[in-house]
């Protein structure tokens, strides 16, 4: 009996170690950031869908740009969370949705504003950030002049120009907004500050994984049957409860606080 116990016992042992893959991400808190608990609740997502597939994830952080170029060329397994595009598509397999971003319009609270086409942003002062794409109705009437936009390195420049009053508007995604609120900012200029509940354009972000990879096509599809798991599971959503319940509380932006690319 007893070799026979042994035997059913060594059947059920588990690995010790998952399989363990390399993924670039930059710096856009909340969803990511190194220092962040979780690295961030994007971070956390795809780590959590892959965790289920039995894969652990090794994340590697660096400017976008260069976050980018390495998993392009197959020095890393992928890349995340990033638009799609018919370019990307070309050197990425890329995921399902894992969650959603949009860019809103921060103002100052002593500044009436409304608007409901780009024709009402005509003569405004506007601000976003350099690498952001806002859309081709946007983007084309920025180049022609008709929009008047300063592109900044930094979101954190943007509310700190409102604050200033040296520009009208600045385009941000509102829980990234948010959150520099309550952590860059003091009171005084949160209370200063909220944005339109109209939002300019919404994205969904999704994980990138390199054509340069043998083996990606199938971990692409691990990836997505995690992340369909996690999300049926209502985990997805518990962690971005926190985030997205503001996002129809207009009125407590300001007192409250806080590549897309």
């Amino acid at each position: 009996m007893r070799p026979l116990l042994l035997w059913l016992a060594l059947s059920f042992v588990v690995p010790a170690q998952a399989e363990t893959i390399s993924l670039t991400n930059g710096e856009w808190p909340p969803y990511f950031g190194q220092d962040l608990p979780h690295h961030g609740v994007a971070s956390r997502i795809v780590e959590e869908a892959f965790s289920r597939e039995g894969i652990a994830v090794r994340w590697e952080f660096y400017p976008w740009a260069r976050a980018l170029h390495l998993a392009e060329r197959g020095q890393r397994t992928g890349t995340a969370l990033w638009l799609r595009s018919a370019e990307r598509e070309r050197a990425f397999h890329v995921s399902e949705p894992v969650l959603e971003s949009s860019y809103v319009l921060f103002h100052r609270r002593d500044f009436q504003f409304d608007w409901s086409s780009l024709d009402d942003l005509y003569g405004l002062r506007l601000g976003g950030s350099l690498g952001y794409d806002y859309g081709d109705a946007f983007e084309r009437a920025e180049r022609e002049g008709r929009l008047h936009m300063s592109r900044l390195r930094k979101d954190r420049q943007g509310l700190d120009l409102l604050v200033a009053k040296r520009i009208d508007v600045f385009l941000l995604d509102p829980v990234v907004g948010r959150h520099l609120l309550r952590n860059q900012l003091d009171s005084t200029a949160r209370a200063t500050l909220t944005y339109h509940p109209r939002a300019l354009k919404v994205d969904s972000l999704h994980l990138l994984l390199s054509r340069q990879v043998p083996g990606n096509a199938e971990l692409l599809a691990r990836f997505n049957r995690g992340l369909a798991a996690l999300r049926a599971s209502g985990e997805l959503d518990r962690y971005l409860q926190e985030l997205q319940r503001p996002l129809a509380e207009r009125s407590r932006v300001g007192p409250e606080g806080a590549c897309t690319r």
